[in-house]
């Protein structure tokens, strides 16, 4: 059975924190829905009711896309291991990108990574946990090296010109704000 919560208590911010894999739903008022999967070292409980996550680059840009149109998101993250959980954070978003008022106080909690995007901002304004019964067990190996070695195979001027290349349009075309 779900329950909600109007935020993000001490059990539920240590399940989040042991999760190596967490999905980002977002949606312009019209067009395609978007859920991605996220990894690596990337996200932050901040408190109670904020999250902020770091997104680095890929093959498309979605959530930077639907945000400048609706600040909805939804976070999730389901249990693969031993505990039936499912947990999702519903709130409104706000992105930064390099140079933003507050980009470098929230980057400064994660890694440096040369690919980093945006930085995802949610107030959360709802938690909902449910069952995960149907979840299959899964076992994590590692983290992949992928991006790493992607990143390492560019220089900034090279990344900068894959996100003018990939990055400048949602997949219904409409313009995400990443930095041309």
């Amino acid at each position: 059975m779900a329950k909600q919560f109007p935020e993000i208590d001490d059990a539920q911010r240590k399940f989040i924190e042991e999760q190596h894999v967490f999905f980002v739903g977002t949606a312009a008022p019209d067009g395609r829905v978007n859920i991605s999967p996220k990894g690596m070292d990337s996200l932050r409980v901040l408190g109670p009711t904020r999250i902020a996550w770091m997104n680095l680059t890929g093959s498309g840009n979605e959530t930077a896309g639907h945000l400048l149109e609706t600040d909805r998101m939804t976070l999730m993250w389901c249990s693969f291991t031993t505990r039936p959980l499912i947990l999702r954070s519903y709130g409104t978003a706000r992105t930064l990108h390099l140079g933003d008022e507050g980009w470098d106080e929230l980057a400064e909690l994660f890694p440096d990574h040369r690919s980093a995007r945006q930085i995802y901002d949610l107030n959360v304004d709802l938690v909902q946990t449910s069952c995960g019964y149907a979840v299959p067990f899964m076992e994590y190996r590692s983290d992949r090296d992928t991006m790493q070695k992607w990143v390492d195979g560019k220089t900034d001027d090279q990344i900068k010109s894959y996100w003018v290349e990939k990055n400048q349009q949602t997949i219904d075309g409409k313009p995400t704000g990443t930095a041309s």
